[in-house]
């Protein structure tokens, strides 16, 4: 019950559980470190449950369907984190690569970390995918001006960008549909 009641002081769901400490945890009345242990271990097995068994197996048909694969992985984040799929050429997913990692509201990343693997794989298409901590999915000037850069040096190099996705908090933009790549 003290766990909800923290629920209803945030007005949200129980989301909150992923980014509480261990110390917090404790400080609740009836839980000690190892029921703490045990609240944060089923968080991250519900956040690896939300991903497909078998991604191999995975055909990318629209940016709506990249946007399923990782908005529940991604929407929650508090720092940016850049993520590239490996495509072959019939949209099916190879491979997910985390390519960044970074703060509140950028991440730094090169063309060359992007495209690395994608290359030495001989992989013909990849889709750049990132999030929002904001939960505002609206690319800013650098999110544009990278989307550019990765499109010119791919092409360069025989791959396709095929979509940049941002994932903002149950909503994503992409720049594929909305006519920027």
């Amino acid at each position: 019950q003290e766990i909800l009641s923290i629920e209803s002081k945030n007005k949200e769901n129980i989301q909150f559980l992923q980014d509480i400490s261990l110390e917090e945890l404790t400080k609740i009345k009836g839980i000690g470190i190892v029921k703490a242990i045990q609240i944060k271990a089923v968080c991250e097995m519900a956040k690896r449950i939300s991903k497909p068994l078998n991604a191999n197996k995975v055909q990318i048909r629209s940016s709506a369907s990249v946007a399923n694969l990782l908005m529940n992985e991604m929407k929650y984040e508090k720092r940016e984190k850049v993520k590239v799929l490996v495509l072959n050429t019939k949209n099916v997913l190879i491979k997910i690569i985390d390519v960044s990692y970074g703060g509140t509201n950028s991440a730094i990343i090169e063309p060359k970390d992007i495209l690395a693997e994608p290359i030495k794989m001989g992989a013909p298409k990849i889709i750049l995918v990132h999030n929002h901590p904001s939960g505002d999915p609206t690319p800013s000037t650098e999110d544009k001006k990278l989307t550019e850069q990765i499109r010119a040096g791919a092409s360069v190099l025989g791959l396709t960008l095929a979509d940049h996705i941002v994932i903002g908090d149950q909503q994503y933009f992409s720049f594929r549909e909305n006519k920027l790549l």
